[in-house]
């Protein structure tokens, strides 16, 4: 399916689409070929992120979390349905900054520092180096790990990698955060820290928020809880 074709499922929608609606998915599936066999990781998937909210997404492992996020931030592509993000404007990846990402696997660049690391996507979409850094310095003391700044990937450890990854979306103030088990690889305490500062931030910034997670404690920060099984979404009611 094109992007074109993609962004312009939102106009098949049976419900109009309200003030704040980032992102509006319409019955959205996505299938992959595996060896001749066909994958469904999505089954026909129908929701809406709106500025402001807080989700979890929970499920077990292999039931279409990580695709679904993917699929939100517009690093993949549905097979079927309608996918489109009217309070972006758009694809985000034509958007720098407007979608952050944070990945459940290893996603730093084994060449540039810390600090290079969090400051890259700043400088791509256009930030002078300056304030770039300045803001990569702010995320990373923010996360406490401000001393790792001039270490390169393989001299840190896999949780403090992923706290990098985790500085380095707020430092980019997106309108949406998607987090793939953020607290996966971190211990309790260090964990909850990282939860604080993604819903800290999400607050400030009035940004969506959407975590994966296979930890009660975490699903139970976030106020709405959608669950994937088997690559079905359900959606319970906000509390």
């Amino acid at each position: 399916m094109s992007a074109e074709k993609v962004d312009a499922g939102v106009a098949g929608l049976a419900a109009p689409v309200r003030a704040g609606a980032l992102v509006v998915c319409d019955a959205v599936s996505r299938t992959f070929r595996r060896g001749g066999v066909e994958v469904a990781a999505v089954r026909a998937a129908s929701c809406r992120v709106e500025s402001g909210m807080r989700v979890a997404l929970t499920g077990p492992s292999g039931s279409g979390k990580s695709t679904l996020l993917h699929l939100l931030a517009g690093l993949d592509t549905p097979t079927g349905g309608h996918l489109s993000w009217p309070g972006l404007g758009g694809l985000p990846r034509e958007r720098p900054g407007t979608v952050g990402m944070v990945f459940q696997g290893p996603s730093l660049i084994p060449a540039l520092d810390v600090v290079e690391n969090v400051a890259l996507p700043l400088l791509l979409a256009g930030l002078g180096e300056t304030e770039a850094v300045e803001r990569a310095c702010a995320a990373l003391d923010r996360l406490r790990i401000g001393e790792l700044g001039v270490r390169l990937p393989h001299e840190i450890s896999g949780g403090q990698a992923q706290r990098v990854a985790v500085a380095r979306v707020l430092a980019s103030r997106p309108r949406m955060i998607l987090a793939d088990e953020p607290t996966g690889q971190l211990d309790h305490d260090t964990g909850d820290r990282v939860v604080s500062v993604l819903l800290e931030t999400a607050d400030e910034l009035g940004a969506a928020l959407v975590v994966s997670t296979h930890d009660a404690q975490v699903a139970r920060r976030l106020s709405r809880c959608w669950r994937m099984d088997d690559g079905r979404l359900g959606i319970e009611a906000a509390s």
